[in-house]
């Protein structure tokens, strides 16, 4: 899944391209990506692309007075094309292609170029808006401080993880509702940074707080700087090369040596340390392991 790193550098190099360009359609090839009916699509046509920005995990497209917003899910991505798009193939929804943005051209732009939005795998959950505020998308509305933000301090984390409570701190720093941006793999990547196991309570001592928030920053900004003037298609490459432990199951431990452990959930995995982030102890490989302080 893109998170806050791949999704400010994908902002950044479709920014580049398609800023100034002229809309000439927007073909959305899965109806269950698309999450809205008004504005139809066809608002899109003729209107010029204003810029594109970020919101935690959403991708937003200005274009006239609307706003095309993205979401990417788990398995969602966007490629770049120049020239005409090839016919699109398979029967609707069910190909990785969900959905196309086509440019007029101008320029050093040919006619027909800009954007594949695939989703590989058979669970979709790619979603697409349209909107005229970019608050009428729910998970928007929903979304906590950005952790880039000069105003997301020290003092405003320490906030976040004493409301949290006894919440596990891998979810509090998933929960987008909390910070916005930070996913499963950055989540793993900050607490082996912060040498912490993911399932201590959100409530912890003041030093440790500096440390994680440290830890966050130091991650994220990192990465950022790691995935900074790549295009689109380098992105994945870049993310998986910058993991310390995510991703990295049976793998050693660049900082200590010891093998990376995973535990499995319903959904979704995570990866430590033991001897980084739990004293040298095994996580239960469960969905209610028990908290390790």
């Amino acid at each position: 899944m893109p998170e806050l790193p791949e999704v400010h550098a994908l902002v950044t190099d479709l920014g580049e391209r398609l800023r100034g360009q002229t809309v000439d359609r927007f073909d959305a090839l899965s109806f269950a990506a698309l999450k809205t009916f008004s504005p139809p699509l066809s608002a899109l046509e003729g209107e010029v692309v204003r810029g594109v920005a970020r919101h935690g995990k959403f991708l937003d497209f200005e274009i006239g007075e609307l706003h095309l917003v993205m979401h990417l899910a788990r398995a969602g991505w966007i490629r770049w094309r120049e020239g005409p798009p090839p016919p699109a193939s398979g029967r609707p929804g069910k190909s990785a292609l969900a959905a196309r943005l086509v440019m007029r051209g101008g320029g050093t732009l040919p006619a027909g170029s800009g954007l594949d939005i695939t989703e590989a795998g058979t669970k979709k959950s790619l979603a697409i808006y349209l909107v005229t505020d970019v608050n009428e998308v729910p998970g928007i509305a929903k979304l906590g401080p950005d952790p880039l933000d000069a105003g997301f301090t020290e003092g405003v984390f320490a906030g976040i993880l004493g409301r949290s409570g006894r919440q596990q701190i891998k979810g509090v720093l998933r929960n987008q509702s909390n910070i916005a941006g930070i996913g499963n793999a950055y989540s793993d990547e900050i607490l082996h940074e912060a040498r912490m196991s993911p399932f201590k309570p959100a409530a912890m001592e003041p030093d440790e707080i500096e440390r994680l928030y440290g830890a966050l920053q130091v991650t994220l900004r990192g990465a950022l700087e790691r995935a900074d003037g790549l295009a689109a298609s380098e992105l994945k490459k870049e993310k998986k090369l910058g993991m310390q432990v995510h991703g990295r199951t049976g793998e050693a431990c660049p900082v200590c040596g010891d093998t990376v452990r995973q535990v499995i959930f319903a959904d979704s995995t995570l990866q430590y340390c033991p001897t980084c982030q739990t004293g040298g102890k095994l996580l239960a490989d469960r969905v209610l392991s028990r908290l390790l302080k």
